[in-house]
């Protein structure tokens, strides 16, 4: 049986680890294993800058570190294919920059996202399906 792959976006991780609504969605979503997860390293870090102003740098340190070392998630680098998909994706507007590699990722790799962002949600091109964890 293939897997579902799925990519996740700085909202779910930090639903997860601050608890919000959706965290255990995204709990299952994750150690459910017919799905592939992946995260642009640009929304990895997005969430690791948003730990570091909140939690500070121990509390960043440690989460990422915990993403990297769970073999069930895929970081994908941001290649130069990547980083013009994503450019070509924000130049229509509506979204932030970080935004638009949750889209261009998912649209490569054809996934599902995941995510609470109301703009994701609102722009998402009608192709890609989203698992909506928002309020």
């Amino acid at each position: 049986m293939s897997k579902k792959n799925i990519v996740l976006d700085a909202y779910a991780i930090m639903a997860v680890i601050e608890d919000e609504p959706g965290a255990q969605a995204v709990a299952d979503i994750i150690s459910n294993e017919q799905h592939e997860i992946y995260m642009s390293a640009i929304n990895l870090g997005e969430a690791y800058y948003i730990l570091l102003r909140e939690q500070g740098k121990q509390s960043a340190e440690e989460v990422v570190g915990s993403i990297f070392l769970d073999d069930s998630f895929r970081v994908q680098e941001a290649s130069w294919q990547r980083i013009k998909a994503a450019a070509a994706i924000k130049s229509k507007g509506g979204l932030s920059y970080a935004d638009a590699f949750v889209l261009g990722l998912a649209q490569e790799m054809q996934a599902a996202i995941v995510t609470g962002d109301q703009e994701i949600r609102t722009l998402a091109q009608p192709d890609l399906q989203i698992i909506w964890i928002g309020k």
